[in-house]
């Protein structure tokens, strides 16, 4: 049995490479599972991961036996830390990962979560011997500092670590990480697997995604959750000012406070995907009802203005079941910007005896 563990920061593109390279090792033949030690879901739901990769690799385990446990900022009101957590884990993947060649660890939102059930990344490796990926999103100079810092925790713990792909680049730095990053991390000894620009319609949320990030009610417009979202607009300035920014942003998010109804009702009469409204403050009926006409989500959400701007900021849009060209995009940049048959042949030549678990 050959265990990958792929693990990044919150936000760096974990759930892309994995599905990614699921497909890739789906059609060269490989049985393929995938488990999550570590999801994220709410206590009465289930894992958004392994609901994603239980429709995608035919599995028959439900999700909470691919993902046992769950993180969360208060998490040990469910947990006992003093526990038999690793024997759980250890079930749960036995059941999961029956009759696979290749099982994709999927890593949890940060190296040290559930360091206290001995369930963070260090006792994942411990568990598993994977061999490991890591995903990095860039977004400036100290991106590089957290590949690095990565790269040395992986070796403190003596892992076998097989590379790291710099993701979601801004296409004015994707020069700068292929003539600077890329060979400060080799120069170290890192091996680079790809340099995955960013795509637009990637890099943010899409408005169902917005519900479950900002813990939002939808108030009206729920036929068009599914719309994509290209640019965010703060709607924290004059109708006139606002207006020309509006015309400028296609497919935007509008975030302004529930009392701006100007704004909103403003907003819909270009081009604009959903409006969030900040605050709890409940908008006049006007707005819903045309916003319902126009087919325009209307969110409300208990964060304030700020809040919302500043989660937005490590947010992307996630890959669903039933997102097949998300899909087929997560495949074409593997193939297209990721050293893929590199990346395969390493998986292919990885001795489990050595660093894998039979």
């Amino acid at each position: 049995m050959r265990n990958l563990y792929v693990i990044g920061p919150t936000g760096s593109g974990k759930t892309w490479f994995c599905a990614a390279l699921a497909l890739e090792l789906k059609e060269l033949g490989w049985r393929v599972a995938y488990f999550k030690p570590v999801g994220t879901a709410a206590e009465d739901k289930a894992d958004e991961d392994a609901l994603l990769f239980r429709e995608l690799l035919e599995m028959d385990s439900p999700p909470e036996r691919i993902a046992p446990l769950s993180s969360s900022p208060i998490y040990l009101w469910r947990y006992d830390a003093a526990g038999s957590h690793l024997d759980r884990v250890r079930e749960a993947y036995a059941e999961v990962t029956r009759g696979a060649e290749v099982v994709i660890i999927g890593g949890a939102p940060s190296p040290y979560h559930l360091a206290s059930l001995g369930l963070d990344a260090a006792g994942v490796i411990r568990l598993f011997r994977p061999l490991v990926f890591t995903v990095h999103r860039v977004m400036n100079d100290l991106s590089l500092d957290l590949a690095l810092f990565y790269q040395d925790y992986l070796k403190s713990l003596q892992a076998e670590a097989a590379g790291l792909v710099l993701n979601q680049v801004p296409r004015p730095l994707v020069d700068k990480a292929r003539g600077l990053f890329c060979p400060v991390l080799e120069g170290r000894g890192h091996r680079v697997l790809g340099v995955v620009p960013e795509r637009t319609e990637a890099a943010l949320p899409g408005a169902r995604d917005l519900v479950e990030l900002l813990r939002a009610e939808v108030l009206a417009g729920e036929q068009g959750l599914a719309n994509p979202v290209e640019e965010v607009v703060i709607g924290a300035m004059t109708l006139d000012s606002a207006m020309r920014y509006f015309r400028r942003a296609p497919n935007k998010a509008l975030i302004t406070g529930g009392d701006r109804t100007d704004l909103a009702l403003a907003a819909l009469e270009t081009s604009t995907s959903v409006i969030v409204l900040t605050g709890g403050l409940y908008p006049e009926a006007r707005l819903l009802s045309r916003a319902e006409e126009k087919g325009v989500p209307v969110l409300l959400t208990d964060y304030d203005t700020y809040v919302v701007a500043d989660l937005l900021r490590f947010a992307g849009r996630k890959l669903r079941p039933e997102d097949r060209q998300g899909l087929e995009e997560a495949r074409r940049d593997f193939r297209e910007h990721c050293r893929h048959r590199q990346i395969i042949e390493l998986i292919a030549g990885w001795q489990p005896e050595a660093g894998g678990r039979e």
